[in-house]
């Protein structure tokens, strides 16, 4: 595919107007932000770093590989899309993938339909899809390299949080963009190993992020969702 097509495509995707309902959760940041975890820019680049490298941005970025590669292969593919359904350590955060999943499956099949997603909508058949699978299937069945898919796809889960750190803490709208440029190196290196990352070794060590995410589901008062 042109370059210009792919790119476009990408943004379209990842854009926060893609109606996917990402902006609605923030990942257990709400209850780090409410336990006085994360107070300045400083501590959310940190939470954000954490969830790219050891937490549920790592398991995206390993099997959104995994799942582009495995494309062509409806039976490999529907192996690994099974796999990131249920890879979460939280009924939250499996909502928060599984709801983006979802909703990015119909709209795309309405708005960028392809054979694929149709095929893959069918064998479905309303179980747990993952956002990072679905949009994997997207990627490869619309042609787009896998390296600009997946660093696009970690830019879009870091910018979500960052934008609701930018409301929770509260942060000014410049430091949430010095939050995202700090962030680029991360998405960057997080892109790279994690296409050279076995499916046997997938795994993720994050316990402060996961006990965040369970904390959140009883918060007595919060604008997320997870």
């Amino acid at each position: 595919m042109a370059t210009e097509d792919a790119l476009y495509r990408l943004l379209a995707w990842t854009s926060p107007s893609y109606p996917t309902g990402a902006f609605s959760y923030s990942h257990g940041l709400e209850w780090a932000v409410e336990a006085g975890e994360v107070t300045d820019v400083a501590g959310l680049v940190a939470y954000v770093e954490a969830a790219l490298r050891r937490g549920g941005g790592w398991i995206d970025a390993v099997l959104f590989a995994h799942a582009w590669r495995s494309a062509p292969d409806e039976e490999a593919f529907d192996a690994i899309a099974e796999l990131a359904a249920a890879f979460r350590g939280s009924a939250e955060t499996a909502l928060e993938s599984r709801q983006q999943g979802h909703s990015f499956l119909q709209v795309t099949r309405q708005a960028w339909p392809h054979p694929w997603l149709d095929a893959y909508a069918q064998r479905q058949r309303g179980r747990p899809a993952a956002h990072a699978a679905v949009m994997a299937l997207a990627c490869a069945a619309h042609g787009i390299a896998l390296a600009p898919s997946l660093h696009a796809y970690l830019h879009a889960f870091a910018a979500n949080l960052v934008s609701a750190g930018v409301r929770l803490v509260p942060l000014g709208q410049t430091d949430g963009q010095r939050a995202t440029a700090r962030l680029a190196t991360i998405v960057s290196e997080v892109c790279d190993a994690a296409q050279a990352c076995p499916l046997d070794e997938l795994g993720t060590a994050a316990p402060r992020l996961e006990l965040c995410s369970f904390h959140h589901e009883t918060q007595y008062t919060r604008l997320f969702r997870s």
